[in-house]
């Protein structure tokens, strides 16, 4: 069995040697080839002196060399840190400071644009440039060495010894508040994932999936692992248009699609042809609750499609899932635990809370990340010893406690209400935005809906509702009268916003932050 991340790979090179392993654009390796480079790849990065824990950051777009370079790390006893390739040079800097990257692997048009900020990169010693060899671009006080110099090295370097419980990777958050934070993953946790994963939506090496979500994300870097785990096959894919996702389904034959709730809400409604319905096994959704509506319309696209609704948060990757053959009975559950995870909806003392009362989510395990990175104080906050633990353990086992409120039923199975941060309060009541976005999703007068609360002189805070509409003959009167007839009146929106599109992070979600930053002012006397 596999102990270390990059053994998902050089396992399967010796079980599915000649099975497809990476199809990017018209290239596709198999295993014995992605194993190669993997290997190619460590002994370049031990060339250039990386050294056991050290990090490599890969600010690429997803082609084979962002995969050879974040598994090659792993085998060469380093940590690898995927940067999202939307962000701008003052995130990226950012990234590269607060974890005192050692190596960056990039291209010449991003080095260039980096410039700037790698000069207050002090740890940084080397820039790998994946796309020239030659005509390299010059950095202060930074080695630029091109790819093909990097991976034909014929030196063979033993890489240091490592164990699972190791640092394998940094993922960074979206930085929607404040400066982004790193959370650092072991092997341990990435192998429990991808095990988790495989053995809930029943992958094995048949199985060909899309990864069309930032590999930034551990939900999209999950659709890798998940996939090496077993043995199959991963399309690389950044698209530009949401109908290129479904077609790429059709041309790949592929079996299981990822996405968060904004990308399926903009394809659920589009053409999905024959060849994508007879081949897609699974769909699955993270990131935020899916809308009924959109729920819906995948469903009548592509009846012979199993749809798998999950939670998960970076800290612990994932938390729960909803087996398809419960998601008629509960069509609003986010599911129960996953394999080799424990959840608990505890009160404020750590006490468990009884059916049906609201708490807040903790999740304990192998999957429970080691912290942030250098940020002891936010660490301290996140992760505390697990409820309940038995008063002789003179060690406190470590879990996540999520910051979401949740509800669970009598049978296991959890209902989300709102994260802490984000709980409308309004005239005294609490009010889950949540629940706000489902009411706008069924009237179907909207294309995507954000509830945010807004600060109001009198209220406390008021509640806005940001929508996009597919047509110009909505408008706002219509969509608050169908909220006055489906909510309690301290539900109702005080204002709807009509616009053309919803702001992003990095991650595709809807980025309420910088929304909920721009209404700041609605509510307040000009005077």
């Amino acid at each position: 069995m596999p102990n270390l991340l990059h053994d998902l790979i050089l396992r399967s090179a010796e079980t599915h040697p000649t099975s497809p392993a990476l199809t990017h654009k018209k290239v596709t390796q198999d295993y014995t080839a992605l194993a190669a480079d993997i290997r190619q790849t460590a002994q370049g990065l031990l060339w250039l002196g990386l050294s056991r824990g050290e990090r490599v950051a890969v600010y690429l777009p997803k082609q084979l060399e962002t995969i050879h370079s974040l598994f090659g790390t792993s085998l060469a006893g380093g940590v690898f840190v995927p940067v999202n390739p939307l962000l701008k040079p003052e995130q990226v800097g950012h990234i590269l400071r607060d974890c005192n990257v050692r190596i960056l692997v990039t291209a010449t048009m991003r080095a260039r644009q980096l410039s700037k900020v790698l000069a207050d990169c002090h740890d940084l010693r080397h820039v790998v440039i994946v796309d020239s060899n030659e005509e390299l671009p010059e950095i202060p006080g930074v080695e630029t060495i091109g790819w093909q110099s990097l991976v034909l090295q014929d030196t063979v370097q033993a890489p240091p010894a490592i164990i699972d419980t190791d640092m394998a990777a940094i993922l960074y958050t979206s930085g929607s508040t404040g400066r982004p934070k790193g959370v650092v993953l072991s092997h341990r946790n990435m192998l429990t994932g991808a095990k988790s994963v495989a053995q809930y939506l029943g992958n094995t090496a048949d199985d060909r999936l899309l990864a069309v979500l930032p590999l930034s994300f551990d939900y999209g870097l999950s659709q890798l692992t998940t996939a090496f785990s077993v043995g199959a096959s991963t399309v690389l894919m950044d698209y530009l248009l949401p109908r290129d996702v479904i077609r790429a389904v059709a041309k790949h034959g592929i079996t299981g699609l990822a996405a968060v709730p904004p990308l399926w809400t903009q394809i659920a409604n589009l053409p999905w042809p024959e060849e994508a319905q007879a081949s897609l096994r699974y769909i699955t959704n993270s990131g935020g609750a899916l809308p009924r509506a959109t729920l819906a319309a995948l469903q009548a696209a592509l009846p012979n499609t199993q749809p798998v609704l999950m939670y998960g948060l970076t800290e612990a990757f994932r938390s729960t899932y909803l087996p398809p053959e419960e998601l008629a009975k509960r069509p609003d559950s986010m599911g129960r635990a996953i394999p080799n995870a424990d959840i608990m909806v505890v009160r404020e003392d750590g006490s468990p809370c009884a059916a049906g009362e609201p708490g807040e989510l903790v999740h304990r395990g192998s999957l429970v990340a080691m912290g942030y990175w250098n940020d002891k104080e936010r660490t301290a906050e996140r992760f505390r010893p697990a409820p309940g633990q038995e008063a002789g353990l003179p060690l406190a086992e470590i879990a996540v406690w999520s910051g979401d409120t949740v509800k669970m039923d009598e049978d296991g199975y959890l209902y989300f209400i709102g994260r802490k941060d984000d709980m409308i309060k309004t005239s005294g009541y609490r009010v889950s935005p949540t629940e706000v976005e489902e009411t706008l999703y069924a009237s179907g007068l909207v294309s995507e809906a954000a509830a945010l609360g807004v600060p109001h002189p009198t209220l406390g805070q008021a509640i806005v509702a940001v929508v996009t509409a597919d047509t110009d003959a909505v408008d706002s009167e219509a969509i608050l009268n169908h909220c006055k007839q489906k909510l309690p009146a301290f539900m109702v929106p005080h204002h709807i916003q009509i616009q053309a599109s919803l702001p992003r992070n990095p991650n595709g979600k809807i980025d309420r932050k910088h929304l909920s930053q721009e209404l700041q002012d609605l509510f307040q006397d000009p005077a």
